[in-house]
């Protein structure tokens, strides 16, 4: 019988409970999931490629089918190169749906042997995003419930307080 494997693709900068779900309900249907954590967004980053994959690989420590790796380039490429059939997104709100739909038709298009299945996220995670997260650690905010603890000392680490006594942190751009 084939073993299927799909990829979870994202910043991931940083992960959050929601990521975490998805990839732990992927793993339920598919025999490996790969969570790609892409280095070369072009986006500023809060974390750098080897502290996402460090906070990634920590999050899944003990679960069997989850791999983590780092990739750049085109996503459908590295689901090829990995022997990826599948690729898994998350969906929270209606807004996601369009963005979604577009990539997965650009996909489509690139490869169309890869199939992109997208998760309906729970709905204690609706509002939860990697920029969500951010903005409410760098105004001081409780985040504990939307992180594992590493990752909220991670985020922590980062923030130094300016003098009006607001957290702000360096980006990692990688434009520059």
């Amino acid at each position: 019988m084939t073993k299927i494997r799909a990829l979870f693709p994202a910043t991931f900068d940083p992960i959050h409970n929601g990521h975490i779900d998805i990839a732990l309900r992927a793993s339920r249907l598919f025999d490996e999931v790969v969570v790609g954590v892409y280095e070369r967004p072009l986006k500023n980053l809060m974390f750098s490629p080897a502290e996402r994959m460090s906070m990634v690989r920590q999050a899944f420590d003990g679960q069997p089918k989850i791999a983590v790796q780092g990739y750049s380039g085109l996503t459908v490429q590295f689901c090829k190169d990995i022997g990826a059939q599948v690729i898994v997104r998350g969906l929270r709100v209606f807004s996601d749906f369009e963005f979604e739909f577009r990539l997965a038709l650009a996909n489509q298009t690139l490869a169309p042997d890869i199939e992109t299945i997208a998760f309906i996220t729970a709905k204690e995670h609706t509002f939860l995003s990697s920029t969500t997260v951010r903005e409410i650690a760098s105004l001081g905010g409780d985040v504990s419930s939307m992180v594992p603890p590493h990752v909220r000392t991670a985020m922590a680490a980062k923030y130094d307080p300016d003098s009006d006594g607001n957290a702000s942190f360096q980006t990692n751009s990688l434009r520059d």
